[in-house]
């Protein structure tokens, strides 16, 4: 067995599909279903079940990463355990979180972040999609390559701190244009007549994706995205409805809400960060601010 192959299971079982694997190993799709097929071979094992919305770790799959868990993550936080403990207030935290709300929240915070930690600097990693396509990040791969994190679901594994922060609450909406040729929503929210821009079939289905996903039966899906940014420029096009963070959406020219959180609902807004990174003084400075900001917004997030 190649022992490299493991990382490309790791990979795969992180991402939930091939070209988030390789794209994150910096390889193409063919060399993530290689070394997979051949990692499979070696253990006589099948690992994963190919499905529409990605790549699902079978019984055997589990077994495996469950077994590599604990060895991944000494790896990864290998150079930093001499640090523990640290109170060293200098360095670069990388911080994985969506477009959206680095973009809206952490991108203006900066410079009173920098005010107060100067000598700290943050790296902060980007992801369009709302959900995760697989299950929810587990502490040695879904932190694999971040010191923090903030996600829109809650892990269900791993030894790491978790804490919620917010509600970010979701309104439908549409362009004033479309408004006008389309009519409202009713207040039930029957999307019957309405075109819709709707979630990425990827996307687990809870919050304001389930409503949507049921909603949606009675309309007509005309495009969809795990980008909320996606959404929103297809909204502003006039080109249909979408549910979308009120936060983001309110600031929209020309776009109104037609339903709000008391109809769509929220989805939840978590931190994670592993037990021996809270330890780190830097990533704790990080951890603390992140808290703030998004608690002194909180009913900006939740759209009330």
């Amino acid at each position: 067995m190649d022992w490299d192959d493991l990382r490309f299971f790791l990979a795969v079982a992180s991402a939930g599909s091939l070209s988030a694997a390789a794209r994150a190993l910096n390889v193409n799709t063919t060399t993530v279903l290689r070394r997979i097929a051949n990692l499979e071979q070696a253990l006589d094992a099948r690992l994963f079940e190919r499905l529409r919305s990605g790549y699902e770790l079978t019984p055997d799959g589990t077994r495996l990463l469950e077994t590599l868990g604990p060895v991944d993550q000494r790896l990864t936080s290998l150079h930093r355990d001499f640090k523990a403990g640290s109170e060293n207030y200098r360095g670069v935290v990388r911080v994985s979180t969506s477009e959206m709300i680095g973009g809206s929240l952490l991108g203006p915070a900066v410079a009173r972040f920098t005010a107060q930690m100067p000598d700290v600097a943050l790296d902060v990693v980007t992801e369009a999609r709302v959900t995760s396509a697989s299950s929810a990040p587990r502490v040695m791969n879904g932190l694999r390559d971040v010191d923090i994190a903030l996600r829109l679901e809650r892990p269900t594994q791993g030894d790491m701190l978790v804490r919620k922060l917010a509600d970010i609450g979701y309104g439908l909406y549409a362009h004033n244009d479309y408004v006008k040729s389309h009519g409202p929503v009713p207040t039930s929210g029957d999307l019957a007549g309405h075109d819709i821009i709707g979630f990425s079939e990827e996307d687990r289905p809870f919050g304001p994706i389930w409503w949507l996903s049921r909603a949606e039966r009675a309309g007509n899906v005309v495009m969809r995205s795990g980008s909320p940014m996606t959404r929103a420029g297809a909204v502003q096009t006039g080109s249909g409805l979408a549910a979308l963070p009120c936060f983001y959406a309110q600031n929209l020219p020309n776009v109104q809400c037609l339903a709000g959180p008391e109809l769509l609902g929220a989805l939840e807004l978590w931190l994670l960060t592993r037990s021996d990174l809270a330890r780190l003084g830097h990533v704790r400075a990080v951890m603390d601010f992140l808290i703030a900001e998004v608690q002194g917004n909180a009913r900006l997030l939740a759209g009330v």
